[in-house]
């Protein structure tokens, strides 16, 4: 019996921190979507983009720290020159070719890291060591409480800046009417140029703190960029607090259904729940009839 519950915090710890990544994705969804009706689907390579800068420029000459901040920096860089040379040109674009963009730049990122980087799996060193701690029986690496604790500070960040600062309520008034936004002086491409930029960054974040876990590679952008779009819609697209509660339902789901039931069904889990919101209730767990 005391096995059978070790296991199941041992699980429970696992799926909240990949919970909490998902939650970040869904996040970065949220905020483009927020801003400009779009469903960036090259939100996953922006989590790829961060591992893979900051691996190889730790790897060059740069202590692991400034490497991180210079690779989430570079990966922003990166969202707003994504948005300045494939978005901002399009007038009045329809939604199937917005998508048809976004899934073209996901290829294009993808390829050129493969061709910059490699095809090989790489790695940053654990921020503080790999001795498991023991909570209850179940093992739980340092580098689970960070990730863990970082993405519930990224959260909490991006949620008190979307609340409380001029930029925030800026960003959140171009979401509600663009138009009204506009006659009251608000830059409404600077305020689109911006989400794509924290969007960029905050999935850069995200793919620094699971390298020391998971490893990263020039692929793996394409199946987190899935699971946190999941989460995403299964708490609600535009909502941000959703994101968050749909990202850790994920990633619970997800592990115990892969300790439980059988881990070659992982990744199909987060499919499986993406299938039964949309034909269950399209709009999410928390958002509103009107998103569609």
């Amino acid at each position: 019996m005391d096995n059978f519950v070790s296991q199941l915090l041992q699980l429970l710890f696992s799926g909240l921190m990949v919970g909490s990544i998902y939650a970040v994705v869904a996040l970065g969804f949220t905020m483009i979507y927020s801003a400009t009706g779009v469903v960036n689907f090259a939100q996953g390579e922006f989590l790829m983009l961060g591992g893979m800068v900051g691996v190889s420029l730790f790897s060059g000459w740069m202590p692991l720290i400034i490497a991180c901040v210079v690779a989430v920096f570079l990966t922003a860089l990166i969202g707003i020159i994504m948005e300045r040379m494939m978005i901002a040109p399009l007038k009045n674009p329809t939604v199937l070719a917005l998508i048809i963009i976004t899934i073209g730049a996901s290829i294009v990122l993808k390829g050129g890291a493969m061709l910059l980087f490699g095809k090989q799996a790489h790695s940053l060193p654990a921020f503080s060591g790999d001795v498991p701690l023991m909570i209850l029986g179940a093992a739980v690496f340092p580098q689970a409480l960070w990730i863990m604790g970082i993405s519930l500070l990224l959260i909490i960040g991006i949620r008190l800046m979307l609340s409380y600062t001029m930029f925030g309520i800026a960003l959140r008034a171009t979401a509600d009417n663009s138009a009204a936004a506009s006659l009251v002086g608000i830059d409404i491409r600077l305020m689109v140029r911006a989400s794509f930029g924290l969007s960029a960054a905050s999935g850069a974040i995200a793919g620094i703190i699971i390298t020391p876990v998971t490893l990263t590679s020039w692929d793996i952008g394409m199946m987190l960029g899935i699971k946190g779009f999941s989460a995403a819609v299964l708490g609600g697209l535009g909502n941000v607090v959703g994101s968050v509660i749909g990202g850790l339902l994920l990633g619970v789901i997800e592990t115990f259904g892969a300790g439980l039931i059988a881990s070659g069904y992982r990744d199909a889990f987060a499919l499986l729940v993406l299938l039964l919101v949309l034909f269950l209730r399209p709009s999410g767990l928390f958002g509103t009839s009107d998103t569609r």
